[in-house]
């Protein structure tokens, strides 16, 4: 298999609206954290978004993802519809920054977020949860429909919160 890299920027606005169709595609997303030792752990998750593509979601504190995070902060984030086939066009988004456990007012921004995602949380009772954020710093972008096909698109969240083109990447 061959990798083609293309010099042909994506314009920042094709971008945006691309991850934004790729995050409002499926309500569960799968978090990926790494142990101290450097063991993967995955666990999949409702989450909500918010600008500047950010992810946040609930998780038990005692959980080895909430550990994992709170010793690290490093995490990565899948979104894809499962409900795709095989040879359709395909499209998904990887999402890389860093996490940590909300407090104070940020907990409060998130619980918004996320109840204008999931209506029905406002009544439920998650005392036993709480919410995490992943401050996105790269993307990854799949959306054959868009790009092509076999081709991922890499970006990074600029300090404005604006996307910027990366890479491209064909693979043959």
């Amino acid at each position: 298999m061959n990798v083609e890299r293309s010099a042909q920027p994506v314009s920042a606005t094709r971008l945006v609206s691309v991850t934004r169709s790729l995050l409002r595609a499926s309500t569960l997303c799968a978090v990926a954290t790494a142990s101290t030792a450097g063991r993967p752990h995955v666990n999949t998750a409702y989450f909500a978004w918010g600008d500047p593509f950010d992810i946040v979601w609930l998780f038990s504190p005692a959980a080895r993802h909430s550990r994992n995070v709170r010793r690290s902060g490093s995490a990565a984030i899948a979104v894809f519809d499962s409900r795709q086939r095989w040879g359709d066009t395909d499209r998904g988004i990887q999402v890389f920054g860093t996490a940590r456990e909300l407090t104070g007012g940020a907990v409060d921004a998130a619980r918004r977020l996320y109840v204008r995602r999931f209506p029905d949380a406002v009544d439920a009772d998650l005392g036993a949860y709480r919410y995490y954020r992943l401050a996105t710093r790269r993307v990854k972008l799949f959306d054959e429909r868009h790009f092509g096909g076999a081709t991922f698109v890499m970006a990074r969240v600029r300090r404005d919160g604006t996307l910027e083109w990366l890479t491209t990447e064909r693979y043959r």
